[in-house]
């Protein structure tokens, strides 16, 4: 490795496009809730934790992982991806198809979110950060051939995925601490940390699919899709309009760095 290495993916890839906006915590959230979906997995998940007890840790552990495979060093994203590895052998996380599911997740919400708050991605875009991501997949175990490549695949996975899902009383309490994680801040900033995560977490309801917000029985509001879009690229527009140090990750700011280097 040399000072100068861009890691898995490097700035002219469409995951740096997508990865380095605020916004992508979006995204994470709405795949966090779609995840819940999979009855299986969630069992698994019960049975083998208590993310209850720590579930703020765990959004930031994921948000962590996410990013140190997009940002850092090749060296760095393997060690991260081995620790993920060794996590899920720990727990008896070893079902592929589950795997494949938690990415599958993944990549159509961060997708969905950057779409949503105005980031300009065409199809070609969108299918190149499928074939990207494939090597994100590959990481944490889950085999090529499992991993769609295209919107058209992913749709599809979807497609055929929904009659094995169903909202589980694991699902909603689950959900519940995605929508309302115990925050742990000083006294006086509870509250306006609380209407920030309200803001955050609503708009990661909004963006799920119709079919999804159905089954954790969300009434059809007309014009919610619009209203969450225009929610993304209004929260999207206030955030650009921050300094550089706030509203760019640490390990964002260190790639630019080492790109310069290149």
């Amino acid at each position: 490795m040399t000072e100068s290495d861009l890691g898995y993916f490097g700035p002219g890839s469409v995951t740096w496009r997508i990865h380095r906006e605020p916004l992508s915590l979006v995204g994470g959230l709405r795949a966090l809730l779609l995840q819940a979906l999979h009855p299986d997995a969630m069992r698994l998940l019960y049975a083998s934790s208590k993310f209850q007890d720590d579930s703020w840790a765990r959004l930031q552990r994921t948000a962590g992982y996410v990013a140190t495979v997009t940002f850092a060093a090749t060296a760095a994203a393997d060690e991260a991806a081995e620790r993920v590895r060794a996590v899920h052998a720990r727990l008896g996380v070893t079902d592929l198809e589950q795997l494949a599911w938690v990415h599958a997740c993944e990549v159509d919400s961060f997708l969905s979110a950057a779409r949503a708050s105005g980031v300009r991605l065409s199809r070609t875009d969108a299918d190149r950060y499928l074939v990207e991501q494939v090597r994100a997949a590959t990481l944490v175990g889950v085999p090529e051939h499992l991993v769609a490549r295209t919107v058209e695949d992913l749709a599809a996975y979807f497609a055929r995925m929904r009659p094995r899902l169903a909202m589980t009383e694991e699902a909603l309490e689950a959900a519940r601490y995605v929508v309302a994680p115990p925050l742990r801040v000083p006294g006086r900033y509870v509250l306006p940390a609380r209407a920030g995560w309200s803001t955050v977490s609503s708009l990661a309801v909004g963006l799920l699919p119709g079919w999804a917000r159905r089954m954790y029985r969300i009434p059809p509001a007309p014009g919610a899709g619009v209203a969450t879009s225009a929610g993304m690229r209004a929260l999207r527009g206030a955030v650009r309009a921050l300094p550089a140090r706030w509203r760019e990750g640490p390990m964002y700011r260190d790639a630019k760095a080492r790109a310069a280097l290149s």
